[in-house]
């Protein structure tokens, strides 16, 4: 598979994984020093280093999964991930590449209500290794501060 062919698999995978509930697989996809963090497109384009979730590393990525499947309320519902196919620049000498995708992701509430929760653009660092590519680096931006519900699971 190509570099893009990867990556896109490696984001369909992670989609599906949080789409599907199975939020225990979504440290996997993640380097063991990954980062996963959620910024509005406010203080990402200041620079600002503000924001809404900060998680680094796989164990804290674990832990954030157990507290939400053992001690967080929140509203139960349904995600479902629209991605662009991603934009990826060439390999880096350390075999990293990067990518830039746009998403839009629904959510469906019990009463069976589906809206929009959050638009935004993924930025990607993906480890190419072997037959793994893992996010290095997922930078979720945000199109807009406010959030409607609560942000509980992954984006």
């Amino acid at each position: 598979m190509s570099p893009r062919e990867r990556v896109q698999e490696l984001q369909l995978r992670y989609a599906h994984a949080i789409d599907d509930d199975a939020l225990e697989q979504w440290p996997g996809f993640f380097t063991a020093e990954g980062r996963y963090r959620v910024i509005p497109r406010e203080n990402h384009a200041r620079g600002l280093p503000a924001c809404l979730i900060d998680c680094r590393g796989v164990a804290m990525m674990q832990d954030r999964v157990a507290s939400l499947r053992t001690a967080n309320i929140y509203n139960i519902h349904f995600d479902r991930h629209l991605l662009s196919p991603p934009l990826v620049e060439a390999p880096e000498a350390d075999g990293t590449v990067r990518a830039r995708t746009q998403f839009l992701v629904m959510q469906s509430d019990q009463s069976g209500v589906s809206k929009p929760f959050a638009t935004g653009v993924y930025l990607d660092v993906v480890e190419l290794g072997g037959d793994t590519a893992r996010f290095r680096e997922r930078t979720v931006v945000l199109d807009s501060y406010g959030v409607l519900e609560l942000l509980a699971t992954p984006i």
